[in-house]
């Protein structure tokens, strides 16, 4: 586990961080985490009125909208011309009650490979050019259930599973880039209270505690590759 550095300092009062997901849960911890080292942050989710509640807290700037439209990838990116790290936070669980691979619904799945996998590449290559010239830094948030058998996990678990691989070629591809694929562990978040139940999700670890571990993996930049924060 790492342990969070919360003084700013002259390098990272300029820097700059794109974060999707960014009104709640593990989001929202983050950019709490990187508003307090003095980065400037550009914060995107569906919620247009958490979202701007929680850049007026954090002084950022709020670019509500879903990551499955191209158009607002674009915005993101031209808000960022120079970008030290993105965030791919956001994401879908699918159907709930999460059903065996045997009943899933195709056109659910689809949906869920766009959220999950698609958006995340193309918010990735929308943002590029920003990182490369800054020798930036990428984090996909994955899950345990990217490699574990979970029952009625199959369509969730299958699209962070090809987020992961994606993390791990484009690692190889981009070597003057930090890529990180992050498996934060269970969190209690809405997400998981979707999943499981609101009681089960309340004995999961607090997001904030979380993303205290994912602020110090950023300040620290280890080499790429997989990380677990469980």
């Amino acid at each position: 586990m790492y342990a969070a550095r919360r003084v700013p300092t002259v390098e990272t009062m300029t820097k700059t961080a794109i974060i999707t997901g960014a009104s709640r849960g593990l989001g929202l911890a983050l950019a709490r985490s990187l508003a307090a080292a003095g980065w400037n942050l550009v914060l995107t989710a569906r919620g247009a009125d958490d979202l701007e509640r929680v850049a007026a807290e954090l002084g950022a700037t709020a670019i509500p909208g879903d990551v499955t439209d191209r158009e607002h990838l674009q915005r993101l990116a031209r808000a960022a011309p120079e970008l030290d790290l993105l965030v791919n936070n956001a994401s879908d669980l699918g159907v709930t009650p999460l059903p065996p691979l045997a009943g899933y619904p195709l056109e659910a799945f689809r949906v869920l490979l766009e959220t999950n996998v698609t958006a995340p590449l193309a918010l990735i290559q929308a943002t590029l050019p920003a990182l490369r010239a800054a020798g930036g830094s990428i984090v996909n948030i994955t899950s345990d259930a990217a490699t574990g058998a979970y029952e009625g996990w199959g369509g969730y678990g299958a699209t962070k599973a090809a987020l992961e691989q994606l993390s791990n070629v484009l690692s190889a591809e981009e070597p003057g880039l930090r890529v990180w694929w992050v498996d934060p562990g269970e969190m209690n978040t809405r997400m998981l209270a979707d999943a499981v139940g609101a009681d089960e999700a309340a004995a999961a670890a607090d997001p904030a505690k979380v993303a205290t571990a994912l602020y110090d993996l950023v300040d620290s930049r280890p080499a790429s590759g997989k990380v677990s924060l469980q």
